[in-house]
């Protein structure tokens, strides 16, 4: 093989001018003596800024472009964030009909691979827990960006250089643990303690581990926090309180935080994210709803029908727009989770906006017998039983000779031997009173539904499997 030495392979170190990032999104400390704390009027001047400056790369990548020109949008139409409301958002089955015209990679990326100005990109993808992943491309910026907006939420949520820091999080094709590590390594000093989730390294030997190295954090999707509690627990004998994890990071949506902090005797705090936008919001220790990097990003809450921009208080579905992003930016992508904006203002004197709790996803509601229901409603009904350990499964079908849709909700019990038919009664009377229909409670052996949703193996928690959707 013959080497051509002509070739200009590009250096990571060389590929971005990393005090000029700093300066731009600053990482903490310098990010609390600015951003944080920035008057209102200043921080809507430098978002009018960055937006319009999008609002032009946009018109470069082709997906954009012939989606705006669809709409009846021309260059110079924008010229204001007042303007945002004209822009047509989108949704992931837009970037999936991209992908699928022009694989593998879709024309919403506007970057280029290779050639003369090669960059050196990373490459993860979303969960593909409904079809084939969806693959995302990172720019240098893009990254490093990222790993700023993370190391602000770690640090606003107690993260100090030397903390050993337990990284229960998928170490596969999805960003979020190799994004962790990038962020407290990079930017906060503290030691990852790369552990994956328990395809990888098996609950027991995490917990080994936790106790052995003197683990100060774990990061972790909530399920998979509770299993490892109720392992350390039942089956290794060890108070999870005794560990001494002094804080849970994670994403909590409407999971039962007291509960999950008396199991570790530890704050859980809460924050927001996505594979193409990487951390946009996060809680400050005053957990009173989580803080929007606003420098960063823009989330507007709509109306999942009709599209119109609700105020403050109203729960609707998020549009992201990222101002950061030089490849595969969001402009308005509905996201499809459900959550509502809360009024600037916090008790640790951040002047950001806040996000409320993320109640679910728009398309993972199911549609029963004239019924909206969220899967997550129903965790938190299981959650309020403490004969469960908290784990469900929710399984739609058509059964009978009218094919009448019916839910069936699988409930692991601590004692399934002595509670079973008591827990099957209370859950379904209370189902009926958080859901406003009525569902059959199947009690199950504790473990038994891990093969359903994952639970042990990966922090991509399945809890539905709507059947009717496989019979059409």
């Amino acid at each position: 093989m013959n080497i051509d030495e002509t070739l200009d392979f590009p250096r990571y170190s060389k590929s971005l001018d990393f005090d000029a990032l700093e300066k731009e999104y600053p990482p903490p400390p310098e990010f609390f003596q600015s951003v944080y704390r920035m008057p209102r009027p200043a921080l809507r001047a430098l978002q009018e800024k960055r937006f319009l400056k999008l609002i032009a790369r946009g018109w470069e990548i082709p997906f954009f472009k012939k989606r705006w020109t669809a709409a009846g949008l021309q260059p110079g139409d924008i010229r204001s964030l007042d303007d945002i409301t004209k822009i047509p958002p989108y949704t992931v089955h837009d970037t999936r009909e991209s992908i699928e015209a022009f694989p593998p990679f879709g024309d919403f990326m506007g970057i280029e691979i290779g050639g003369k100005n090669a960059q050196p990109l990373v490459l993860h993808t979303s969960g593909g827990t409904t079809g084939m992943p969806r693959p995302m491309l990172y720019t240098p910026q893009d990254r490093e960006t990222m790993a700023i907006l993370g190391a602000r939420r770690y640090a606003m949520q107690g993260m100090r250089p030397g903390d050993k820091v337990l990284a229960a999080l998928s170490l596969g094709l999805s960003n979020g643990g190799f994004a962790l590590r990038d962020t407290i390594w990079k930017y906060i000093g503290a030691i990852p303690v790369m552990t994956g989730g328990g395809n990888t390294t098996a609950t027991r030997r995490q917990i080994e581990i936790m106790k052995n190295w003197g683990i100060d954090i774990i990061c972790s999707f909530p399920a998979y926090l509770r299993h490892m509690a109720i392992v350390a627990r039942d089956e290794l004998n060890i108070d999870p309180r005794t560990l001494g994890v002094r804080a849970l990071h994670s994403h909590i949506g409407i999971e039962d935080r007291a509960k999950m902090e008396a199991l570790w005797n530890a704050p859980c705090y809460d924050m927001y994210g996505t594979n193409e936008s990487g951390m946009m919001a996060c809680e400050c220790t005053h957990q009173n709803g989580m803080h929007i990097m606003e420098d960063a990003v823009i989330l507007e809450v709509a109306d999942p029908e009709t599209g119109k921009i609700l105020p403050e208080g109203e729960k609707g579905t998020i549009y992201i727009t990222t101002l950061y992003r030089s490849g595969a930016p969001s402009i308005r992508f509905n996201v499809n989770d459900i959550s509502a904006l809360m009024p600037a203002g916090c008790a640790c004197g951040s002047t950001l906006r806040r996000l409320d709790r993320i109640f679910g996803r728009n398309d993972n509601m199911v549609k029963l017998r004239g019924a909206n229901v969220f899967p997550e409603a129903v965790g938190v009904a299981v959650a309020e039983d403490a004969r469960s350990n908290g784990e469900f499964f929710c399984i739609v079908d058509r059964v009978g000779e009218d094919q009448r849709d019916e839910m069936t909700v699988m409930v692991e019990l601590l004692d399934l031997a002595t509670d079973a038919e008591a827990v099957k009664e209370n859950l379904e009377r209370r189902l009926k009173e958080v859901t406003g229909v009525r569902m059959t409670v199947q009690p199950v052996a504790r473990g038994e539904l891990d093969a359903y949703t994952g639970t042990s193996q990966t922090s991509k928690i399945k809890r539905l499997l709507d059947k009717r959707k496989s019979a059409v």
